[in-house]
């Protein structure tokens, strides 16, 4: 691996850029992020950076603050002459709005990766997008990692098989991903066709697939309000499912999400740390999965000139 690498990280998810690190038996570069009496941000690099291959790692939950931080780090970066910016996004933001699906609604998903692409950044690396098609905003190499090869490992231990087992996706949109989980684990598919009235909210309209007598897993991007994952939840338990385990990547977990969880009949909800999670929103079914390996390795590939597509042949 390059000697005139270096890893940067902004606030947002600090612990995981230290496991990153680790795992390439790297130090963590220094930077200085100060905040104004006015809010404003100041950023510096407290070490030389020209002629490196920086890489800056930055989760963007909660959003506002998250991205504008990112931007500022990314153009100090490529001020101060390195040769390549790399922008680690574990959870990437905004990528629910990809499309322009009502009158006078602007496409953020595309506007977030313009604006990026304008500091000047080289490469993007992000972790399940909620819609893949984002790749296709970026002008700039956009290298799309899977938690699957993570979690799935996880998964194994539980020796399901087609008979015993079964992936549910919560909605269509989720179908995909699913149906990766499913073939990797060799157990069975079904899928909910939900109706969302309106944004954070879900209603299950039909159940494609066959859930009784078996343990389901309901696989999603993310967990936001938890709705459309409780709802499923209790749509498996209805249709003779043994048990249910929640699988999403990002736990964004906002308003109602934790007590919707401990309310409902999923008995374990394993998340990634591509968000970092304060001690006190931790709670009793939560099972944290550790991906610094899969950043860490297509880091290292990266930097290297290897593939990454073959990381994720499970």
């Amino acid at each position: 691996m390059s000697p005139s690498m270096k890893i940067f990280s902004g606030n947002s998810n600090k612990s995981l850029a230290l496991d990153i690190c680790k795992y390439l038996n790297q130090d963590l570069g220094k930077l200085i992020i100060k905040q104004f009496s006015d809010g404003e941000l100041s950023i510096k690099f407290e070490e030389n950076i020209r002629n490196e291959d920086v890489f800056i790692i930055q989760s963007t939950n909660p959003p506002s603050e998250n991205i504008w931080e990112l931007l500022l780090i990314l153009d100090a970066a490529k001020r101060a002459s390195a040769r390549s910016v790399i922008a680690v996004i574990p959870y990437f933001g905004y990528g629910r709005q990809d499309r322009k699906d009502r009158p006078r609604v602007p496409i953020s998903a595309r506007m977030f990766l313009d604006v990026i692409s304008a500091v000047g950044v080289n490469r993007i690396v992000s972790m399940d997008l909620h819609s893949s098609q984002i790749q296709g905003f970026a002008n700039v190499p956009f290298d799309h990692l899977y938690s699957r090869i993570a979690l799935s490992g996880h998964l194994k231990e539980m020796n399901l098989n087609e008979d015993t087992g079964v992936v549910l996706a919560p909605d269509v949109g989720s179908a995909k991903m699913s149906q990766a989980y499913a073939k990797t684990l060799g157990i069975s598919f079904a899928l909910i066709d939900k109706r969302r009235p309106k944004a954070n909210q879900a209603v299950v309209a039909n159940l494609i697939g066959e859930l009784d007598n078996k343990h389901v897993l309901i696989i999603d991007d993310m967990i936001d309000t938890a709705g459309t994952i409780c709802n499923a939840a209790q749509t498996a338990m209805d249709n003779g499912a043994l048990s249910v385990i929640a699988v999403a990547t990002h736990p964004v977990l906002s308003g109602p999400a934790i007590e919707r969880l401990e309310k409902s009949p999923i008995s374990k909800v394993m998340v990634c740390n591509t968000i970092e999670m304060k001690e006190e929103n931790k709670f009793s079914k939560l099972q944290i999965i550790n991906v610094s390996n899969v950043f860490g390795e297509s880091i290292k590939r990266i930097v290297d000139g290897d593939s990454l597509s073959s990381m994720f042949r499970v």
